[in-house]
């Protein structure tokens, strides 16, 4: 019997939108147990939460510096085993620097930073450590997205051309941060949520899946960035032309004001011999399109997937799967990496397949490179 991880979160609490993701996500495989929490900047706050999700009042702390401080405190076998991070943006470093220097791994949740320097500083800090880190762009976890990336990087659509990639909503097409909401609030807040909008919201997003299932950089590009309405401080609409290593090309059109939109996240990516679609609300196919005219339709779980996808299917075919599972493989993978480590063992290279500090560089690089870009009006280099 597998001995459970046991997570210490800091932000999160019962209330929060994402912290409930990240809870219900590491749950699922039953390789991670909640065990402590700093889940708010209020300490009556946190301590409230913890009674809600059951803790030991003893174990629910009123900052992450006094959770991490006394958690290192603990014995080994008593001790937290890694810290998940599911705050604001600027809120994302500060936790995650001192909870690796105190030897505790982490799980954040994305952007990896509020800014390009924090998160350089942070992959100095990870690689002094030597301890794991996993940023949650939970769009990789779809074992669709998984089958995608192994058909390129297998050469089954030939030379990639062209990649076209959107990340539609329309939640903020009023101005909801003037109202209690939470997560609109903070958004739009460019003290907590850094620079960008909607390109830091949901562009690096988009970003992250574009160069995942190509694994092709983007070299350069040109943006145009809105904020449609008045009084907005950030982005909430922008289009981009990209340049791609090795001569491909894209465009990518990113908007949190499109009215009616839910969380339309879409990637179409052409090669020389195929073309695929990817559509988030419809996660369980992946259409590939063929020179001689010819459809496939893929669907999670059926027929002859590559390894890569399999790996990542959870139930039969036919049953909807989505976000909770693309999160709690990013969980899972992580698991089973940390786990290995701590029994001196090897992981199957099929599960070390999770975004890194690396991923959330690329990010900020691109929130940079956007911003500069519309700023000037003109191409950029990334």
């Amino acid at each position: 019997m597998i001995k459970k991880l046991k997570m210490g979160m800091v932000g999160g609490g019962v209330g929060a939108f994402i912290g409930d993701v990240h809870r219900k996500a590491a749950a699922i495989d039953g390789l991670i147990e909640l065990t402590a929490g700093a889940f708010s900047s209020s300490a009556e706050k946190s301590k409230r939460s913890g009674e809600e999700l059951g803790l030991d009042p003893s174990r629910v702390y009123g900052s992450y510096e006094e959770m991490i401080l006394a958690e290192k405190a603990l014995p080994e076998g008593e001790r937290i085993d890694f810290v998940s991070i599911v705050t604001p943006n600027h809120m994302h470093f500060g936790p995650s620097k001192l909870a690796l220097e105190h030897g505790f791994p982490v799980v954040c949740d994305k952007p990896v930073t509020f800014s390009t320097a924090e998160a350089y500083e942070l992959k100095a800090v990870i690689e002094r450590s030597g301890l794991l880190f996993a940023l949650t762009h939970n769009y990789t976890g779809y074992p669709m997205v998984k089958q995608a990336r192994a058909m390129v990087k297998n050469g089954e659509l030939g030379k990639i051309r062209k990649v076209v990639a959107q990340y539609h909503q329309g939640w903020l097409a009023t101005k909801l941060e003037d109202s209690e909401q939470k997560q609109a609030s903070w958004r739009t807040d460019p003290a907590r949520s850094g620079k960008a909008g909607a390109f830091g919201d949901i562009g690096t997003h988009a970003e992250n899946l574009l160069e995942y299932i190509t694994d092709l950089k983007i070299t350069a590009l040109c943006a145009d960035l809105t904020a449609f309405v008045p009084g907005r401080r950030l982005d909430d609409d922008g289009h981009v032309l990209l340049r791609l290593e090795h001569g491909a090309k894209g465009a990518m059109s990113i908007s949190q004001i499109a009215v009616g939109e839910e969380n339309n996240l879409k990637i179409q990516v052409y090669g020389e011999k195929a073309g695929l679609e990817w559509a988030q609300m419809h996660p369980n196919s992946l259409t590939v399109r063929h020179l001689d005219g010819h459809m496939q339709n893929y669907r999670t779980g059926v027929g002859a997937l590559h390894p890569e996808s399999a790996a990542h299917t959870r139930i039969p075919a036919g049953h909807p799967e989505g976000y909770l599972e693309a999160f709690a493989n990013i969980y899972r993978n992580f698991a089973k990496c940390l786990l290995a480590q701590k029994n001196n063992q090897e992981v199957d290279p099929i599960y070390t397949d999770f975004p890194t500090v690396d991923d959330g560089i690329r990010g900020m690089e691109f929130i940079d490179a956007v911003v500069d870009s519309s700023a000037k009006q003109g191409w950029v280099k990334l």
